[in-house]
């Protein structure tokens, strides 16, 4: 994997599942993450090859439940992310699936409160060698790149020095969310602060928070230094975001996620989320279109809805 002069889809529950993906690297994403998932659940699943789709599933043992859906499309840009609190479950989790991504990241930033109780996210920032034993034991054990994701920490010297202590671990980048713990999306990202950490390392590293529109990307490069960019919210409600020609109609977006959705069978949870929070930015969940997905159940009621009944019946009768 190369870091440098990249732009990157931050990994976003629910969001980053594979029609996402793929959709954000059609419109110029160079890397994409996937969303966070629990070692303990993943240790729980088999890797399956899906003829039909032409996918790797990681499927939860003895269910039809997908954690984890890629293809040979994305497999040199894709990123598992993971969230953990334990080397060697960290690596036993890692080896099911190092061989079908191309990289492996580690989620030292999420501040939720599941992953906090648990050990796992930011509860990391504050616990630097278990931060390097995780990150030493991964590096040491798989031929896959392995990276983490960190946010800010309570003063800039503390942040610098955590970053420092990630550097000697040996990983070729360091992705940097300009927030802290405390801090709330609606909180202007510190960039001053990312560009601290960038003047202290030798490596690589991905600036993260207030990307919006595409020019955002040269912005926070040049306010930071920062080697790359990576965008979570301004592609979550605009995929196109990473075209230099400029973002396309969000109506347009959408309707090209329905379609990679339906081609590639994403969990209709995780649709029917990502289209919420699309439709919750542009318009209003009480309109017809917000109630209309609440009563979807199936992915033809979703093709349905979106007028695309003809693809759906083009696409399942190609599979059958």
């Amino acid at each position: 994997m190369e870091y440098r002069d990249k732009l990157v889809l931050a990994p976003m529950v629910r969001v980053g599942t594979l029609p996402f993906r793929l959709l954000a690297a059609e419109y110029g994403a160079d890397i994409t993450y996937g969303e966070e998932i629990i070692d303990h659940k993943f240790l729980k699943c088999e890797r399956v090859t899906n003829e039909f789709l032409g996918t790797t599933d990681f499927l939860e043992r003895g269910t039809d439940n997908v954690v984890f859906r890629t293809c040979p499309q994305e497999r040199d840009r894709v990123v598992f992310q993971m969230g953990t609190s334990d080397a060697v479950r960290a690596l036993k989790a890692a080896q099911i699936v190092c061989n079908d991504v191309a990289a492996i990241d580690i989620n030292m930033g999420c501040p939720k409160s599941f992953s906090l109780s648990g050990g796992m996210g930011a509860a990391l920032l504050s616990k630097p060698e278990l931060i390097h034993d995780i990150l030493a034991t991964l590096r040491r054990n798989l031929d896959t790149t392995v990276t983490c994701k960190i946010r800010l920490l309570n003063t800039r010297q503390d942040t610098v020095e955590l970053a420092r202590r990630i550097e000697k671990t040996g990983v070729p980048a360091l992705a940097v969310h300009g927030r802290k713990v405390k801090d709330r999306p609606k909180d202007p990202a510190k960039w001053d602060e990312i560009a601290d950490v960038v003047s202290a390392l030798s490596i690589p590293v991905i600036a993260n928070g207030d990307v919006f529109e595409y020019d955002d990307f040269k912005r926070i490069k040049d306010a930071t230094g920062a080697a790359s960019v990576m965008v979570a919210r301004g592609a979550m409600w605009n995929a196109s975001i990473f075209c230099a020609k400029g973002k396309k109609p969000w109506e347009d977006v959408k309707r090209e996620y329905v379609r990679k959705s339906i081609l590639w069978e994403n969990d209709l949870k995780s649709t029917k989320q990502t289209l919420k929070e699309l439709i919750m930015h542009y318009s209003c969940l009480e309109l017809p279109e917000g109630k209309g997905i609440n009563k979807c159940d199936t992915g033809a009621d979703l093709a349905k809805l979106y007028g695309e009944e003809d693809y759906y019946n083009f696409v399942v009768s190609n599979r059958s």
